[in-house]
């Protein structure tokens, strides 16, 4: 067994869940496991590393490794949580090998990519090759659910001339994506007994009056303009909740917006922009209420030319051929490029395989993803 492949068995092994927000309990949740795996390693190869508390239990840890005479410095950057394991068909945590593959929660989103980056940098520590750049291993925590860590570690002064952020990509580069705004919207009215209901004012109704708005604003909004890598923006309604039971007229009813930006936009505007557009519009004269609770701004493709062609050639050498691709869900590159770092997607793996109920990833593209990050970082 490669020291890769050895890496994401023990990774995958190694619960750490993210409750995205539910009121789960056990010992599978929050990534602080992983964490002292992580801490260990870089102990083992010698290298200092920096815990930094998101929360309780949830540390990132950042190690180092520099090079004599490096002129450049890049990032490897791999979050450490998984989503949940419900209706999985396999032991989530078996890291379980088989024709090829490694199966459980997390190998392919993202402990493939995560074991690549590990693998390459403890060759970097080891190696330190002539003309090598100096390396930074970052391993963030909540990249699922609200991205705690990753802004926390550009919070903390992170620098560098260019950075790689692991995600499924079949070993392509994306280099565009888009960004992400997420809010609950709330109406609020006045419960009474539904054997009389004209004596209390019902949320559901009202917010039955928002919905219909909302339906004309997404189609407004698709319409509206069109990124010629990531098309257009959009409008989601996902979650609805209201009413304590059948019988008691509702005040109070929830929804849960998602939508989707593209290079341009910000994502702090967009749940002030619907709030605007709904006021205008006849029929909604009740008071309703906005609540953000996430935002990520779009991955613009500009300013991460070279470390594309970088990487590429990277890629060429190893696996023989690539693509550049804009994709339209978010990652953590999208907050390290606002720190002003090129940022950049790449791993093992097929995205259609993250978050599945057999959750696996091909061990030869593990072991080629860290042979190509190798390289990279020996370009200098």
């Amino acid at each position: 067994m490669t020291e890769t492949t050895r890496l994401l068995r023990d990774l995958v092994a190694l619960p750490s869940v993210n409750p995205m927000g539910r009121p789960m309990q056990g010992p599978e949740i929050y990534e602080h496991r992983v964490t002292a795996y992580l801490e260990e390693f870089f102990r083992g190869l010698g290298v200092p590393s920096e815990r930094q508390q998101a929360a309780p239990l949830r540390d990132n840890i950042v190690a180092r490794c520099d090079v004599p005479g490096a002129r450049r410095t890049i990032v490897l950057e791999a979050h450490q949580d998984t989503v949940p394991t419900d209706n999985m068909t396999i032991d989530p945590f078996g890291a379980v090998i088989e024709n090829g593959r490694l199966y459980g929660r997390g190998a392919c989103d993202i402990k493939g990519g995560m074991a690549a980056m590990l693998g390459a940098f403890a060759r970097v520590v080891r190696d330190k090759p002539k003309g090598a750049a100096n390396l930074i291993m970052a391993c963030s925590v909540d990249e699922e659910h609200t991205t705690l860590g990753v802004r926390l570690l550009v919070e903390r002064g992170l620098k560098a001339d260019a950075a790689i952020v692991a995600e499924s990509t079949s070993l392509n580069i994306v280099h565009a994506h888009k960004g992400i705004c997420r809010w609950l919207l709330t109406t609020t009215g006045r419960s009474c007994h539904s054997s009389a209901p004209e004596q209390g004012t019902n949320a559901i109704y009202r917010m039955g009056r928002l919905l219909t708005a909302i339906e004309g604003y997404a189609a407004l909004v698709r319409a509206s303009r069109t990124d010629p890598l990531l098309g257009p923006p959009t409008l989601s309604v996902g979650r609805i909740e209201g009413g304590t039971s059948v019988n008691t007229v509702p005040d109070r009813c929830g929804i849960e917006i998602d939508r989707r930006l593209i290079p341009g936009e910000d994502p702090q505007a967009a749940p002030g922009q619907l709030s605007a557009f709904l006021k205008q519009e006849a029929g909604i004269d009740f008071p309703f209420e906005a609540h953000p609770w996430f935002q990520v701004a779009a991955l613009d493709p500009r300013g991460s030319e070279e470390i594309v062609a970088r990487l590429g050639a990277a890629i060429d050498a190893v696996a023989g051929r690539h693509r550049v691709m804009a994709v339209p869900y978010g990652t953590d590159a999208s907050t390290i490029a606002g720190a002003g770092i090129p940022s950049v997607v790449f791993g093992p793996g097929d995205i259609a395989q993250a978050h599945t109920c057999d959750e696996s990833v091909p061990l030869a593209e593990v072991e080629q993803a860290s042979e190509i990050l190798y390289r990279l970082v020996c370009q200098g």
